[in-house]
């Protein structure tokens, strides 16, 4: 009989990048990004390009964030990252234009593979198309893409792709009605 054995775990084919640059944004992203202190945003722009993000005009980065790898990330014009936001990509994370990512949402791009004995990481990248709105406390999972306009809302986990123009809620997310627009 095959028991789980995580002294065989191993990250595969996940490498997070060179020590000396995994090491500095440690100390960057914890005494910067996942500060209280309110540094200025244009600052943590900076910052995030200086580590090889590729980021739009406009960005709204608030207190308490914590991004794994910004080497792994693009984020369009015009965002909104709200308090205590996770940003753990272990894969690419690409965030459209006008995107909104509310207080306390997780964006996680890793898993583990329950299916073998040792645990080993699935990796799926994650698409915020534009317009998109993640609720606070909601998690987006592994391999799946918010698609135009959608939103998540407060404390759902969208497990599965968000088709355009939809509101999804709970967990797991399903559909509840269109998203229409005034003005």
């Amino acid at each position: 009989m095959i028991t789980t054995d995580l002294s065989k775990f191993s990250t595969g084919e996940y490498r997070a990048g060179s020590k000396v640059k995994v090491l500095l944004w440690y100390f960057v992203n914890y005494f910067i990004f996942n500060s209280s202190l309110p540094w200025p945003y244009g600052f943590k722009r900076g910052l995030l390009k200086l580590f090889g993000a590729r980021v739009g005009e406009g960005l709204v980065i608030k207190t308490r964030v914590r991004i794994k790898n910004p080497w792994r990330l693009v984020i369009g014009k015009h965002c909104w990252i709200g308090e205590d936001v996770w940003i753990d990509n272990l894969e690419d994370v690409t965030i459209g234009d006008h995107v909104s990512i509310s207080q306390g949402a997780m964006l996680l791009t890793g898993n583990h593979d329950y299916t073998y004995s040792d645990f080993r990481y699935r990796l799926g990248k994650i698409v915020l198309e534009n317009g998109t709105w993640v609720g606070a406390r909601s998690v987006v999972c592994p391999g799946v893409t918010c698609k135009s306009h959608a939103i998540l809302t407060v404390n759902s986990v969208a497990a599965k792709d968000l088709e355009p123009w939809k509101i999804y809620t709970g967990n797991p997310a399903t559909f509840q009605r269109d998203r229409k627009m005034k003005g």
